[in-house]
Formats: structure tokens, C-alpha cells, sequence
């Protein structure tokens, strides 16, 4: 079994060094989720498991040790949750560079908008396919964002129309082009790069650098972070029609 290609990314290179697995960390509190993870994770070729954590400390330590690509980050667990362990991780420069991917119930778990602030790049609903799991590993060490937009979008402006007490937007949209915010408005409604060079009409390298210029100019980690900026500034509403 081979990694999906990411869309609006291109394929694998013909030439250079092999870059070795995707190095996957696991935090669960529960046992038998660490293990069914861990087992799918070790059966697909292109990525290893390098370790489990029990709990949010136990994460933030083994992200240090290890060095993860991606860590499968779960939200409630005893002492240090996800939360705060993926505030951490994503805070520390020695541990930045490993791609958070949290996983929640959705329903219950109220506090994944807050994740997404404390640099996560993005989520999985607990009973995702396994083969999208897998695919979802992938994108998120490719350095995408945001799986499954139909439920990311809706979960994002649910928690974008509660924002964090008495703190104001960090954020505005001052030095954004109208065709960034064109961009931008489209990528919080979960488009691709390849769909939105098809949408707008233009080249994959010209997608990539409005993206690129967005990040720097909003300050954004990552396309995650684009999304929350679009809603917590009123450019995309929940309920919009997209366009």
C-alpha cells in the first residue's frame, strides 16, 4: 500500500533521498485506541509508530525524545490534556516541527477550536475509516491542513461564533489583496490547492504563492490557522452559502 498524493501537491520526486517513513507518535488514554492505531500505523508501508503516550505530559515528553513527523493527539486525558500538551509542543521550538493531528468525538469534545489556537494542524473524528486515518497522516506530514472539510467547517464556525473571553481577534485582514481574500475565503471552505486553481482560474505555482504571502501576512502557522483567521474576522460566516 502506497500514500495517497496529497491534493493540489505534487507527486513523489523522481530523484533524491529517500526520506524514510513518517514517523507517527500516538496519545490515548485508552489502551486498546494506542494499540488499533499503533497496529495500523506499523502495517502501512511509508510510516512507523516511534511510540505511545498515556497522557498529555507523557506526549509532550516523547515528541521531545522522538521527534515525530505527526502526533495523533487525543483531547481528554488525565492531568495535561491535548490541548495544552499541543500548545507545548507546537510552542517549543525543539518540538515544533511535529505536525499535531488531534482526535475527538466531535459531539462532546468542545474544546477542539481551542486546539486548532494552540497550533494543531487539524483533526480526526474517532470512528474515521482506517483508510482515511491513513490518508489523513499523510496530508498532515505533507504540511496541509484540515481533513474531512465538510465536518471541519462547520466544527470551525460553530467554535468561531464563541470566541475565547475577553480576547479580541489577534488578527485582521489589513494588507490582504482582494484576490487574497478570494483565496483565503474559498480555503476556509475547504478547497484544495487544485481546487482553487481550478476555481479561480489559475496555476498551481500562482495558488501556492497567494497561500505562501497569506501565511506570512496573517501570521498563520498553517492553512488550519488561515481557516480560524477567515471566520474569527467575519470574511467567512457560518451558514454562508460557499461560493
Amino acid at each position: 500500500m502506497t500514500g495517497p498524493t496529497v491534493p493540489g501537491q505534487a507527486g513523489p520526486a523522481s530523484a533524491g533521498p529517500d526520506p524514510g517513513p513518517i514517523r507517527v507518535l500516538i496519545a490515548d488514554d485508552q489502551a486498546m485506541v494506542r494499540g488499533s492505531f499503533r497496529v495500523l500505523v506499523d502495517h502501512t508501508p511509508g510510516l512507523t509508530a516511534v511510540g505511545e503516550a498515556a497522557t498529555g505530559t507523557e506526549a509532550v515528553e516523547l515528541v521531545r525524545r522522538e521527534q515525530p513527523d505527526v502526533v495523533l493527539m487525543d483531547i481528554r486525558m488525565p492531568g495535561l490534556d491535548g490541548i495544552e500538551a499541543t500548545r507545548r509542543i507546537c510552542a517549543d521550538p525543539s518540538t515544533a516541527g511535529a505536525r499535531v493531528l488531534v482526535l475527538t468525538t466531535f459531539d462532546l469534545d468542545e474544546y477542539v477550536y481551542a486546539a486548532l489556537r494552540a497550533g494543531a494542524a487539524g483533526f480526526l473524528l474517532k470512528d474515521t475509516p482506517p483508510s482515511e486515518v491513513l490518508n489523513a497522516i499523510t496530508v498532515i506530514a505533507a504540511g496541509d491542513s484540515l481533513l474531512a472539510p465538510s465536518v471541519t467547517s462547520r466544527l470551525i464556525a460553530d467554535f468561531a461564533r464563541r470566541p475565547e473571553p475577553g480576547r479580541p481577534p489577534a488578527r485582521t485582514l489589513d494588507g490582504v489583496t482582494d484576490r487574497e481574500l478570494e483565496v483565503l475565503s474559498l480555503i476556509a471552505r475547504g478547497l484544495s490547492n487544485t481546487e482553487l486553481a481550478e476555481h479561480l482560474h489559475l496555476s498551481l505555482a500562482t495558488v501556492k504563492t497567494h497561500i505562501g504571502r497569506l501565511l506570512s501576512k496573517l501570521r498563520a502557522r498553517d492553512r488550519a490557522q488561515l481557516v480560524i483567521v477567515a471566520y474569527e474576522t467575519g470574511l467567512v460566516a457560518s451558514g454562508r452559502p460557499g461560493l
